[in-house]
């Protein structure tokens, strides 16, 4: 009896002082460092991957350049594809269709001042291509902007996300407003050429301060009922939405117990994701893998 007293006080000292459960370590545990990003490549604010998921396409932000970089699996640079006909006003995301079509976000609007956003489609197939040139434009205006920039309070009209389902573009927007609360807009644009507005059909919020709530990227699973929105410390995964209504949708937090610049994600498949952040002096630059639960 004594002896049987003693296990039992022992096994919850033991337990008591392991600070993690299994499924927590395994949680904490879940992004690591896939291979660290070209010098070159220290702003980039999108990835995606090509149809046979060989290549992972990049793009940088306004400032730099109109080309679209390729890299293999382990993170080496194997070209530089250059957007003959377009400007890199402000690249913010890259998406693919189910058919491989590559499309980027030229919708960065840190001011919520332009009326020239756009998402540029490009002839981007062939992974030794030297250049490529847009070959669609879809124009838009948000629904709901009348003023340019609108009060600091109503700052809701910059985006860095957005995917592509069944014919549609969806945009998640990066709250900019003064008093940041986490709210953010989900607008619907037709995949076509033309210039549109874009209809608001959902507005959320998520929980935190900017780092745990601005949205960064996002990207969707292969059988479109999952969302993944981009944080600097956490991933959001969006299920129980419909094609033309987001108001219903569900959101989980993820924590990612790391914090850096993160600016990209793409799912690798249905449950891996792969991440990547700025470089900074001390911090990022790097492909992170991401395994979800």
């Amino acid at each position: 009896m004594k002896m049987t007293i003693f296990c039992a006080i022992a096994s919850l000292l033991i337990v008591g002082c392991n600070p993690k459960t299994q499924s927590e370590q395994s949680k904490d545990d879940t992004l690591t460092v896939q291979f660290s990003l070209p010098k070159k490549l220290k702003e980039v604010s999108g990835i995606t991957l090509s149809k046979d998921k060989n290549t992972i396409w990049a793009i940088e932000d306004q400032g730099n350049k109109n080309v679209i970089y390729g890299l293999d699996q382990k993170g080496n640079l194997t070209n530089d594809v250059l957007v003959e006909n377009a400007e890199n006003t402000d690249w913010e995301d890259i998406t693919t269709d189910p058919q491989g079509n590559i499309y980027i976000g030229d919708f960065g609007n840190n001011e919520n001042d332009r009326k020239d956003l756009a998402i540029l489609k490009v002839d981007l197939k062939d992974a030794s291509q030297k250049s490529t040139k847009v070959v669609q434009t879809t124009r838009f205006h948000y629904q709901g902007q009348t003023e340019f920039p609108p009060k600091k309070s109503n700052l809701l009209y910059d985006c860095e996300a957005f995917v592509e389902m069944d014919g549609n573009f969806y945009l998640f927007t990066k709250n900019r407003s003064k008093g940041f609360d986490g709210t953010f807009l989900v607008f619907q644009i037709p995949n076509k050429e033309g210039d549109f507005e874009a209809k608001m059909i959902g507005k959320l919020k998520l929980d935190g301060g900017y780092s745990d709530a601005a949205i960064t990227s996002a990207t969707i699973n292969s059988t479109k009922d999952k969302i993944i929105l981009l944080n600097h410390k956490n991933i959001q995964v969006l299920t129980g939405f419909s094609p033309n209504d987001f108001s219903k949708t569900k959101i989980q937090k993820i924590s990612l117990n790391h914090n850096s610049q993160k600016e990209a994600v793409v799912f690798l498949d249905d449950k891996t994701l792969l991440i990547a952040d700025e470089k900074d002096k001390k911090l990022g630059g790097n492909v992170y893998k991401f395994l979800l639960q």
